[in-house]
């Protein structure tokens, strides 16, 4: 029965907790003072500060290298992981 109760108290604290940082987030799709700004700063200097034409693949690959190749290394490292789960063959000896 005691932990029943401390269940139910602890599922309302956390439920209470969670709504209430639901509720301070502004509304989907309507962008805040200071997306705007960044924004607008990629938009006009993507193509005076970088190398390529085009806004998207500046982004990507200039303003967020760094980010790229994380998770290029990580989609690498789960493909090898993968290859050698289902490699056929077993050990030589």
């Amino acid at each position: 029965m005691k932990s029943k109760t401390l269940f139910v108290i602890a599922a309302i604290v956390v439920g209470g907790a969670l709504m209430g940082a639901v509720s301070s987030l502004h509304p989907f799709g309507v962008p805040t003072a200071e997306g705007v700004a960044v924004d607008e700063h990629y938009l006009t200097h993507a193509g005076t500060d970088l190398s390529c034409e085009n806004v998207v693949t500046s982004i990507v690959f200039d303003y967020r290298g760094f980010d790229t190749i994380g998770e290029s290394s990580v989609l690498f490292t789960a493909l090898l992981s993968v290859m050698m789960l289902f490699r056929k063959g077993g050990r030589k000896e």
